[in-house]
């Protein structure tokens, strides 16, 4: 894969400190290498559905965002990246006292970068795998008009 921006890592921190979102839902993304982010948060009840089983969107979300900054580290500094497509397939209930998400790019393109996700409950080290996600991520190029 190629990297566009060498510098990609403080960019992606430099965002982080701005990104609201992620820090309500408490999650954190720790790992950053070209093509491939890793985060993680404390399972607590504020994440929680019917049966202690972690929310859908929370979910879904999770997925999104690994897969979203894994297409990141490989565009020009210049550039955004928004998700085009995604989809996500749910495996198993997720019940733990952590939620892990990992997101990587499958296949690197100029103007979109395929990538997966996957999303994992942790109880007491032991992980379980609970969903599954294929995305589309769309780089959008500073002289792109969507006025």
């Amino acid at each position: 894969m190629k990297v566009y921006n060498p510098d990609f890592k403080n960019r992606i921190i430099d965002h982080l400190g701005k990104q609201r979102f992620m820090q309500h839902i408490g999650f954190t993304l720790d790992v950053i290498e070209p093509g491939s982010t890793e985060g993680w948060l404390n399972f607590e009840q504020i994440h929680q559905q019917q049966k202690g089983f972690a929310h859908g969107g929370l979910v879904a979300t999770l997925a999104d965002i690994t897969a979203g900054f894994a297409a990141v580290t490989l565009v020009p500094a210049d550039c955004s990246v928004v998700t085009g497509e995604i989809k996500i397939s749910y495996l198993n209930p997720g019940i733990g006292d952590k939620l892990i998400a990992r997101g990587w790019v499958l296949k690197q393109g100029r103007k979109m970068n395929f990538c997966e996700a996957e999303v994992l409950a942790s109880n007491k080290g032991h992980e379980k795998l609970i969903a599954k996600a294929s995305a589309t991520m769309v780089t959008i190029f500073p002289d792109d008009n969507y006025k």
